[in-house]
C-alpha cells in the first residue's frame, strides 16, 4: 500500500511493506536538499561513520540474516576520505533489509520510518518535525478509515442477526415454551453459524481462550464479521425454506469456505488487515 505525506510543501511517499512495516523514500526527503541529485545526498549521507554505526545497530536488532563481518569492514573503511557506500551496494553486501532501493522511473531508495527519520535529522531538525508531524496524520487517517470501514461492518451485521433471530422466532419456535426454551433455540443456531464459520462453538472456543476478556466475534477480523452478515442472511432463508439443521450447517461451511477464499484472494483485504485492530465484535 503507497501513501503520501506533506512535510511543509514536499510530497514524500510512504510504502507499507509486508503489510507491517512501513518505509519512508529517502529519494523524495533527500531532494528537499538537493532536488535535481538526490541520490547523491543520499550517498554522501550513508559514507559516514555515525550513520554506519546507526544503520548497522538497526540491523542487528531486526535483521537475523544480517552480516556483521561485511558491516564491521565497511565501518573500518568510513574513516577514509575515499570511502563512498551506496544503498545498493549495502544493501548487496551486508543483506541489509532497513532499506530498499529500485532504479528505473519508478524506482528510489526507501528506508524503515526509523532510518529514514534519522535521515531527516541529518538533512534538517526543522525538516525532521515537518515529516513526523505528518506522518501521525497519516497513520491516525488510516486508524479512523479502518474503525469506520470496522463499524460500518458490525452494523450491517447486526442488522443481519435481527433477520436471523426473527427467522427463529416465526419458524422454529412452537407456542408456549419457556424463555429458557427460546433461549436454547436461539443459541443452537449462533452456535450453528459459529461452527459454519469458525469451525468450533462458542463455548468450545471460550475453553480454548481463557484469558481474553470477549466472545469469539468480539475476536472476529473485518473479513469474518462479513461473511458471517452473508452467513445469517443465507440460514434465515433456508430456516424460512424448512431446511433441517445438519443440512444448513454443510450449506452454510460450503458458503463460508467460498466467500473467506475470495476475500481473502482481494488485495484490498492485506490493506485493511494492516491498518486495523479489532477491539470490538458483533454479540452473539
Amino acid at each position: 500500500m503507497k501513501s503520501t505525506i506533506n512535510a511543509n510543501g514536499t510530497e514524500i511517499a510512504v510504502v507499507s511493506k509486508n503489510n507491517k512495516d512501513d518505509y519512508i523514500s529517502l529519494t523524495d526527503i533527500a531532494k528537499y536538499k538537493n532536488r535535481d541529485d538526490a541520490f547523491i545526498v543520499i550517498n554522501n549521507w550513508m559514507r559516514l561513520r555515525d550513520t554506519l554505526e546507526f544503520l548497522g545497530l538497526w540491523e542487528s536488532f531486526s535483521n537475523p540474516d544480517f552480516k556483521p563481518i561485511e558491516f564491521d569492514r565497511f565501518r573500518q573503511e568510513s574513516g577514509y576520505n575515499a570511502f563512498t557506500l551506496s544503498p545498493q551496494k549495502w544493501i548487496k553486501t551486508t543483506n541489509a533489509i532497513g532499506i530498499t532501493s529500485k532504479s528505473g522511473r519508478y524506482g528510489g531508495t526507501f528506508a524503515h520510518k526509523d532510518i529514514a527519520f534519522e535521515f531527516a535529522s541529518w538533512i534538517s531538525a526543522e525538516f525532521k518535525l515537518y515529516i513526523i508531524k505528518d506522518y501521525q496524520r497519516l497513520k491516525t487517517d488510516e486508524n479512523s478509515r479502518a474503525s469506520l470501514e470496522w463499524n460500518i461492518n458490525r452494523v450491517i451485521s447486526k442488522i443481519n442477526y435481527k433477520i436471523h433471530t426473527d427467522a427463529i422466532k416465526e419458524n422454529l419456535i412452537p407456542e408456549q415454551i419457556s424463555p429458557r426454551q427460546k433461549s436454547f433455540t436461539y443459541a443452537t443456531e449462533a452456535d450453528l453459524l459459529n461452527v459454519a464459520l469458525f469451525g468450533k462453538t462458542a463455548a468450545a472456543w471460550r475453553e480454548q481462550n481463557t484469558k481474553v476478556k470477549g466472545n469469539m466475534r468480539d475476536e472476529a477480523t473485518i473479513q469474518q464479521l462479513i461473511v458471517l452478515s452473508n452467513l445469517e442472511s443465507m440460514n434465515a432463508e433456508l430456516i424460512k425454506q424448512k431446511i433441517v439443521q445438519s443440512e444448513r450447517l454443510l450449506i452454510l461451511n460450503k458458503m463460508a469456505i467460498e466467500q473467506m477464499t475470495s476475500i481473502l484472494r482481494n488485495p484490498t483485504t492485506k490493506q485493511l488487515e494492516h491498518k486495523q485492530k479489532l477491539k470490538g465484535g458483533a454479540g452473539e
